[in-house]
């Protein structure tokens, strides 16, 4: 979950490197550093903290037009400069930065110790430098390229590299396997990076690579191939993405931004998928026809965190409108319980980036075993995206801040579309489809009348700031909001937050119940309100403080001596779309929180945004 930026031409490359770091420091942040070759020699800079702390540290005269950059999200090594990239070879001619884990590192340390080289630092990546520095000089490499092919014939793992040498000094050599990396096309010019947004200044012309590609960028171009020497000529693609989509726009943090920007991307998203006519969705990027839809006998979401969480509700929708058994399940375990793949289940991975390490490998799992596999995701051209037989684009933008609402929001639009969409095909009628197609048209509405709110919900977020501990419940629709409630929390405020269904409060839990930990409870206005209440009540009899998440017309009635109820209303959906509208208050109370213990929102400590190794 780290960083990396090259660059390749005319310019000078810091500043490039720089600015890109900077656009990619969500994806990692405990240390930074880069490489850049000049007429006197490969000049090295790295620091602990962030890219700003790097930049400062740069000398005033930082010469040369190749350059190779990394923002670090620690995997093997403390935050310490010894344990930044780039990583050298001993005599400090090849430079190389690394995304992923190299598995066998600790049998490859071992050797090169035995061979008499001196280890500088406690990561895995450093051997990769080592690695290609001895082959240079040792087996005989032709070439940069012969060098780093023969490294990474001795490595096992997941990797997105790129490698500098002072003896070829015209070039990068790049190379992916289970890590994302892309090339950038300029005129006389070429770029390196693990995400388009930190070229968006540049180009948008880019290239994606394949696990197994390598590649070889000048300034006059790229050239990609395999480590048999195969050509892969990877062609160029445009990206859609602009330095003001990347811009505050005069927000304090990102995910504010990103939270208030939800009714027009949602709007976006939904236009030309809802159809009046037949009361459906259309999803043709799915390319699966009515007949195929129809023959599947189930389905099962995979996601991690809150892709996972948002997977349940998802679950709920396509049993009430399809009535298929649906179910989601944490993609990081799905592999290893070696799962039965049906050939009548359609199966669905959720991922912002589309780069999820254990969602692409959940993934891969069922193609390799025969089964039917369609992607929700947001970035065009991802890896999941790629790599699944169809899918469901979420066009919600670029998401910077590190915990997701925006692309969170669009995941549960997704799932009423594919739910109404399956429906549809099965038994639900042509009213109910006109009413969930009128449902989903109100959603940006009603999540614009959310916003208006805001105040409502920062009062309550700051009101919980202080507590240590927290409890988040629902039922059946409520509990996956539940759990969103408090991941999000738990993600920016630092507080330990607990999602529990309200049914199983006495069953245990309620036992924690006391004045220093409050309840936040989802209470819809649906056919368990009473049930819900109920609830509520429960914990305040026992001195809690209960935020209630609730709409309108609720009664929540008046809590005995001891007990503290907060009332926060949102707008009222159709019931099978109430959960996506729920979350709104949700981001903004965790948002207000955070910001009252003055946390860094966009940045939560020990987090980053694309979780790109297992």
């Amino acid at each position: 979950m780290c960083g990396i930026v090259g660059y390749v031409g005319s310019q000078p490359a810091a500043p490039i490197v720089i600015e890109g770091l900077q656009r990619l420091e969500y994806r990692g942040y405990d240390s930074a550093g880069l490489a850049v070759l000049g007429r006197s020699g490969i000049k090295v800079v790295r620091q602990v903290g962030r890219v700003r702390d790097l930049e400062a540290a740069l000398p005033k005269r930082l010469a040369g037009t190749v350059g190779i950059g990394h923002t670090r999200w620690a995997t093997h090594g403390v935050p310490a400069v010894r344990n930044a990239h780039p990583h050298a070879s001993a005599d400090g001619r090849v430079q190389v930065v690394h995304n992923g884990i190299i598995d066998n590192a600790a049998e490859l340390r071992a050797r090169l110790t035995a061979a008499g080289v001196d280890l500088a630092s406690d990561t895995d990546t450093e051997v990769l430098a080592h690695l290609v520095a001895r082959a240079a000089a040792d087996s005989g490499a032709e070439s940069l390229e012969d060098a780093v092919v023969s490294a990474l014939g001795q490595v096992t793992g997941t990797y997105a590299v790129a490698v500098l040498s002072a003896d070829h000094p015209d070039r990068i050599v790049v190379a992916r396997n289970g890590s994302p990396l892309i090339l950038g096309v300029g005129d006389r010019e070429m770029f390196v990076a693990s995400d388009a947004s930190a070229l968006v200044r540049h180009t948008s012309s880019v290239v994606h690579l394949d696990d197994g590609d390598l590649a070889t960028v000048t300034a006059t171009g790229y050239r990609t191939f395999t480590a048999a020497g195969e050509r892969t000529d990877r062609p160029p693609v445009t990206v859609d993405l602009t330095v003001e989509e990347l811009a505050l726009g005069g927000h304090d943090h990102f995910m504010h931004k990103e939270i208030h920007e939800q009714p027009a991307s949602v709007e976006r998203m939904l236009t030309g998928r809802l159809d009046d006519r037949f009361g459906t969705a259309r999803l043709d990027g799915l390319n699966l026809d009515p007949r195929e839809l129809r023959g599947f006998r189930r389905v099962k979401i995979l996601g991690c965190g809150s892709a996972y969480y948002v997977g349940e509700l998802g679950a709920g929708l396509i049993e009430d409108l399809a009535r298929v058994p649906a179910s989601a399940e944490a993609a990081s375990e799905f592999r290893y319980r070696n799962p039965v793949i049906e050939p009548d289940t359609l199966y669905v991975a959720v991922s912002q980036s589309g780069e999820t390490a254990d969602t692409l490998f959940a993934v891969r799992e069922v193609k390799r075993k025969g089964g039917r596999v369609v992607g929700v995701v947001n970035v065009v051209g991802s890896s999941i995206a790629r790599e699944c037989d169809g899918g469901i684009y979420l066009h919600a933008g670029p998401e910077v801040a590190v915990a997701s609402t925006k692309a969170l929001t669009h995941m549960g639009v997704a799932f009423a579309l594919l739910a109404l969409a399956l429906g549809r095909v099965h038994d639900l009628s042509h009213a109910d489809g006109s009413r969930l197609v009128a449902g989903l048209r109100s959603l940006p509405g009603l999540i614009e009348k959310a916003l208006a709110d805001e105040e409502s919900y920062a009062a309550a977020g700051r009101a919980l700031a202080p507590a240590e501990s927290l409890f988040f419940i629902g039922r059946v629709r409520g509990y996956p909001v539940a759990r969103e409630g408090a991941q999000k929390f738990k993600e920016i405020t630092y507080r330990h937050a607990e999602a529990y269904q309200s049914s199983e409060l006495k069953h245990g839990p309620l036992a924690l119940i006391n004045p220093s930990m409050p309840t936040v409870a989802i209470v819809p206005d649906d056919d368990l309100v009473a049930r819900n209440i109920g609830a509520v009540h429960e914990v305040a009899a026992r001195g809690g403080h209960v935020v209630a998440v609730t709409h309108p017309d609720v009664d929540l009635g008046e809590v005995g001596e001891g007990g503290i109820l907060t009332r926060v209303v949102a707008p009222k959906a159709e019931p099978e779309l109430d959960p996506i509208i729920l979350t709104i208050p949700l981001q903004l109370m965790a948002y207000h929180a955070a910001v009252a213990l003055g946390e860094d929102v966009d940045r939560p400590r020990n987090l980053a945004k694309s979780v790109t190794v297992e």
